[in-house]
C-alpha cells in the first residue's frame, strides 16, 4: 500500500470530511470519508479503501523543526489479533504525516500477517 494524495475540508461547521487517494494492490483506489474530526476522517478513509480492522492504540505528534512551517512527525500504533505494529510518517502538513504513519503502520502488520500464516507446504 502506498499513500498517493489526501485532501482534507475540516473547520467549526460541517462534516470534516477527507478524500484519501491510495495505491492498494497496485491499484490507485480513491474514497471520500467523514469522522469526528480531520484525522478521524483520515483514518476512516484508509480503513475504507483497506478494510483494516486493527485498533489504534497510540497516535502521537511531534515537530521536528521549529516554526509554523515544522516537519510534523506522526507515530501510530495498531493491533490486531494480538500483534501490534508501529507505523512513522512525517510530512510539513500533519493530516498527510498522519496517513503516512497509518499506512505505515498497516504494511507492517501485512508482513507479520504474512510471516504468521501456515503455510500450505507443511500441512
Amino acid at each position: 500500500m502506498r499513500f498517493v494524495s489526501l485532501q482534507v475540508v475540516c473547520g467549526s461547521v460541517g462534516p470534516q470530511t477527507a478524500e484519501l487517494t491510495m495505491e492498494v494492490d497496485d491499484k490507485e483506489r480513491k474514497t471520500k470519508s467523514t469522522g469526528d474530526g480531520p484525522v478521524d476522517a483520515t483514518f476512516n478513509a484508509i480503513k475504507e479503501l483497506t478494510g483494516c480492522s486493527a485498533r489504534l492504540q497510540l497516535y502521537q505528534v511531534h515537530a521536528v523543526t521549529e516554526g509554523t512551517d515544522a516537519q510534523a512527525e506522526v507515530t501510530i500504533r495498531l493491533e490486531e489479533g494480538g500483534k501490534t505494529v508501529n507505523g512513522q510518517g512525517a510530512d510539513t502538513d500533519t493530516l498527510v504525516a498522519s496517513a503516512r504513519a497509518y499506512i505505515n503502520a498497516l504494511n507492517k502488520m501485512l508482513v507479520k500477517r504474512e510471516k504468521t500464516a501456515p503455510s500450505a507446504l507443511s500441512a
